[in-house]
């Protein structure tokens, strides 16, 4: 019959213990009390609220709910008394008595044992009287250096002082100020040993131990033993340290030993006995005993235990250790690296959320809860100040630390703070045991091929004409005239995404700024008039960590694909010592062509009077970010922080890691056409310095900023960066991510090509420049800057300038919409409509549900709704001939469904499918019919649901607007047999 079990505690260590004995046959479930959000409800293991504080309670929930072993976790309820209750009360539990826990409760009474019994240790004395402590010290004849506080402190009751002054110091903060509470009422001084420590754990019935593997954990917060104390921030098991000969000599000597004395006196030790050693130039010597199993030793002992944890549990309490021997995983190494709160082990803040942990999962990497709790409505936050304990079981040593430390990085939650060497001692060990290698000195030629094969598929997906983009030979090849060129000038350029680099590594988002090194190469090939044709890029490293790699190069070859580029090929440099943990740099090259007359920029062609037309950047792009961090830094606002710019619910870094955009398929048409006499991208330098690198001396930039959209971010920098105009203009791109320069009469034209795709004003012109002036001019920029981002553009008086006698008005087809909800899709059809040149006007809003937020939208907008509400109609063909009375009375002429989530009758879609008449709904079928626009939407690597989703919406917004346009402007026309008719001479 299966049993259920009970484990004490609430940290990684029950985690690991829970997680391997819901393993067993014969365990029905895992009870965790109080547990973590780790052990509730995941699939045999739950979280109970029983109080483990009251024996007498415990015990009785235990019978209530036929428990039939209790497994107790930490060290204060086994030196409480609570084996010794439950086991008088009926309960089976496993662990020492609380007169055997003293071991550890007592490290006075542990030295005085190991006196008593030749167990091999450092020289000590305990104390009452923090003078007396301090005689001892300073007269030993020995380094009396460490000082522990007696009883219990998580771990943490230990001070190895660096002279006899911070010893004596680290008594009175025991003794006198109370650092460990009522544990330091009595302080053990020792010698202070020097060697290897260990820790050797063991399975004991009280007459056999059963030694497990040893590990070697790391109390030190920060990398190469830097930092303060804590409980552990990682383990690895087994150690390479402790060899076979050493191991049986522990067991011997010190594990064997202590039970046999416990036994002797009367007290037998049956559980787990875990000694902490050193391993000295005199052999082991013993610094501590645990009586429970170590956190987070228990951690990587879990995953390498063969044998079944309830059934070793079970024969120990039964004294039956001898009769088959433990087994254990060979050829293997575990490694669990330990995420900890910003703060700890000092005070550190809670209920921050956890991101990334079913994509750990995936990796087959075991993360144990510690200090987590389930969020309302879903999700893991931090409770604690060990949060987590990554954990990964490899054949080596150091694959099992590298997969472990992949682990972490797809982790997320704010500040959290990690060790990145845990095993360094073992693998320096390792390194002197044997012959150098590439990977030893910190190159590992492995992890590089398995990048390129991550991201082969990659690169292929973004072949084009001239060019199959095969990774692997020595250097790629392009064909021109495959691309179709006759006489080509190549173009190249180089680029790279300076210190936005440390935001992202801060926020660990990298796919970004894959698109971010393309478009500011690209982007500068374009301003050449070239056709962006393959691309390269350059990765260098610290340490290859092929996750972050693979995401940073999937998010190049998805944006090369936007470019219309090919990835021709990279390199990735892994250069120890150059970065520091985690730091990476790129570099990008882009090469293009153009035909040999349509270079640019034109310089003979420009004149004065020419109009200048801004594209909207998407921000600050990737510009400037030195400058900004230090205004982040100076703001008091971190990168987790609700950012006080962008878009609702973003923080500062995913705000400031918006994407640059790229240009080169929105514009590339457009050059090629010869309206376009330059273009400057809006790059390093501003405004005030990439505007004249495509004008000739004698003519200047007069720009107005009231004519373009400046997003809310520039307010914000120059507002908390006191920063002046001039800097401002110098440093960023100020909402404009490219300047063209066309003559009036391609103006207009130009300007409509380029809004169906993009946000895009004339925001000036050329001007004659008097030898000395500025080569730009910027009027309005701090009115600009501080309406934004409520203001429209006032585009007006160059609007009308460009029209140059076009006619202002045109007859435009009276649109309805019909919407079931809050009417996204119809804000983005009612801003296409409110532009000058578009061949749409919304006349009405239908709902079939009353006060809907889309209904609001409209009404605010002018336009007329109506509410037909289907549940008031006596049939289908009532609810239908309402409509279309409706549609009729306003004298529509094109209907939109947008989210209209009813059904309409195949008589409504005939009529407005008919002769004369202008629609949308293109068929009877569900989601059927003729495409007028569609927009493909990559999956990203780094992409989760809700992300998704958004790059989903976003690209609705933009294709619904672009078919409205074209149906309305006559440039798209539905034939008899269902199909699409192209007009090229459509007006617009």
């Amino acid at each position: 019959m299966a049993e259920r079990v009970l484990v004490i505690g609430g940290g990684g260590r029950e985690h690991a213990l829970a997680w391997k004995l819901a393993q067993s046959p014969h365990v029905q479930q895992v009870l965790v009390a109080p547990g973590n959000a780790g052990t509730a409800k995941n699939g045999k293991i739950s979280n109970s609220a029983v109080s483990v504080n009251n024996h007498t309670v415990l015990a009785q929930y235990c019978k209530d709910h036929n428990v039939g072993l209790v497994v107790v976790g930490p060290e204060v309820p086994l030196a409480a008394g609570i084996v010794d209750d439950l086991m008088s009360a009926g309960v089976l539990c496993f662990g020492p008595s609380a007169k055997a826990a003293q071991l550890e409760a007592s490290k006075s009474f542990s030295k005085s044992f190991m006196d008593r019994h030749n167990i091999p240790m450092a020289r000590w004395s305990s104390f009452t009287d923090p003078q007396d402590a301090c005689r001892y010290i300073r007269g030993a004849e020995f380094p009396a250096l460490v000082v522990k506080a007696s009883g219990l402190a998580a771990g943490k009751g230990v001070v190895v002082a660096r002279d006899k002054d911070e010893a004596c110091q680290a008594v009175l903060d025991i003794m006198k100020d109370k650092a460990f509470g009522s544990a330091g009422e009595t302080v053990v001084v020792e010698e202070l040993l020097e060697g290897e420590e260990v820790s050797c754990l063991c399975f004991s019935d009280g007459v056999t131990v059963s030694p497990m593997p040893p590990v070697q954990d790391h109390k030190r917060l920060l990398d190469r033993d830097q930092g303060p104390n804590t409980g552990g921030m990682g383990a690895y098991c087994p150690t390479p340290q402790v060899s076979e000969e050493v191991l049986q000599e522990i067991q011997t000597s010190v594990l064997q030993k202590t039970v046999d004395g416990m036994r002797e006196e009367g007290t037998p030790y049956v559980g787990v006995l875990y000694a902490g050693l050193m391993l000295t130039t005199e052999g082991a010597k013993v610094l501590e005993f645990n009586c429970r199993f170590g956190d987070p030793e228990c951690q990587v002992l879990m995953p390498l235990l063969e044998s079944d944890l309830y059934e070793v549990l079970m024969k120990t309490l039964q004294m039956e250790l001898s009769l088959s021997p433990v087994q254990w995983l060979q050829d293997s190494a575990a490694v669990t690296v330990v995420m900890a709160s910003a703060g700890y082990p000092a005070a550190y803040k809670k209920g921050l959320e956890i991101t990334g942990l079913s994509q750990v999962s995936e990796m087959g990497i075991q993360v144990f809860h510690a200090g987590t709790e389930l969020k309302e409505g879903g999700g893991v936050m931090t409770s604690g100040g060990r949060v987590l304990t990554v954990t990964a079981v490899r054949p080596t040593l150091e694959s099992a630390l590298r997969s472990a430390n992949e682990g972490v990085a797809v982790i997320s939650f704010p500040d959290a703070v990690y060790r990145r060497d845990i095993g360094h001692r073992a693998i320096a060990h390792l390194s002197r045991s044997r012959g150098l290698s590439y990977k030893d000195s910190g190159v590992d030629i492995a992890a590089g091929n398995r990048l390129v094969d991550l991201i082969k598929p990659l690169a292929k997906a973004t072949a084009r004409p001239g060019c199959n983009a095969e990774l692997g030979g020595f250097a790629g090849l392009f064909d021109l005239k495959a691309a179709g060129f006759t006489d080509p000038i190549l173009v190249s350029g180089t680029d790279g995404v300076g210190t936005k680099l440390k935001v992202a590594q801060a926020s660990g988002v990298h796919g970004s700024l894959g698109q971010d090194l393309v478009a500011m190469c690209v982007n500068d090939v374009l301003a050449q008039g070239a056709e962006p044709l393959f691309f390269l890029d350059y990765f260098s490293c610290g340490r290859l960590d092929v996750r972050v790699a693979s995401s940073v190069i999937a998010g190049i070859a998805d944006a090369c694909q936007t470019a219309g580029c090919a990835l021709l090929g990279g390199e990735t440099a892994e250069m120890p010592g150059v970065y520091g943990p985690g730091e990476y740099d790129l570099a990008g090259f882009c090469v293009g062509a153009v035909e040999r007359g349509a270079v640019l920029p034109r310089l003979r062609d420009i004149t004065e009077g020419d109009l200048l037309i801004g594209i909207a950047s998407s921000g600050l792009h990737s510009n400037g970010f030195s400058l900004v961090r230090q205004i982040l830094q100076r703001s008091g606002l971190r990168l987790d922080s609700p950012a006080p710019f962008g878009r609702p619910g973003q923080t500062v870094g995913e705000a400031l890691l918006t994407p640059t955009k790229i240009y080169s398929r929105l514009l590339h048409p457009i050059l090629r056409s010869g309206a376009v006499k330059a273009c400057a991208h809006i790059t390093g330098g501003g405004l005030l310095e990439n505007i004249p690198r495509v004008l000739p001396p004698e003519l200047a930039a007069e720009l107005d900023a009231c004519r373009w959209r400046m997003p809310a971010v520039f307010w914000w920098l120059q507002q908390e960066g006191g920063l002046s105009l001039d800097e401002m203009s110098r440093t960023f791109n100020c909402g404009l991510g490219a300047v063209l320069v066309v003559s009036k009469p391609e103006a207009q034209r130009v300007l409509r090509l380029l809004q169906d795709q993009e946000e895009a004003w004339i925001v000036g012109s050329l001007a004659h420049r008097p030898p000395g002036a500025a080569a730009v001019l910027i009027r309005n920029l701090e009115r600009s800057l501080k309406d934004s981002p409520s203001r429209s553009p006032d585009t007006s008086a160059l609007q009308n300038e460009a029209h140059h006698g076009e006619q202002a008005s045109r007859q435009r087809t009276r649109v309805a919409v019909l919407i079931s909800g809050t009417g996204t899709n119809l804000q983005a059809l009612m801003e296409q409509a409110k532009k000058p040149w578009s061949s749409a006007e919304i006349v009405l809003v239908i709902s079939n549900r009353p006060a809907v937020t889309g209904l609001k939208r409209a009404a605010l907008a002018g336009i007329q709704t109506r509410v037909v509400d289907h549940k008031l109609c006596g049939s289908r063909a009532e609810f239908d001939g309402t409509i279309d009375k409706v549609l009729e009375e306003l004298g529509v002429e094109l209907v939109c469904l947008a989210g209209f989530m009813r059904i309409l009758t195949g008589n409504v879609i005939k009529k407005w499918s008919g002769e004369g008449q202008k629609t949308l709904i293109l068929s009877e079928e569900v989601d059927a019919g003729a495409i007028v626009v569609q927009e493909a939407v990559p999956i990203l690597v780094t992409d989760t649901e809700d992300s998704l989703s958004e790059r989903i919406r976003e690209a609705e917004h933009r294709a619904f607007p672009a078919a409205l346009e074209l149906v309305c402007s006559g440039a798209a026309k539905l034939r008899d047999d269902g199909r699409i008719v192209w007009s090229h001479s459509a007006q617009g």
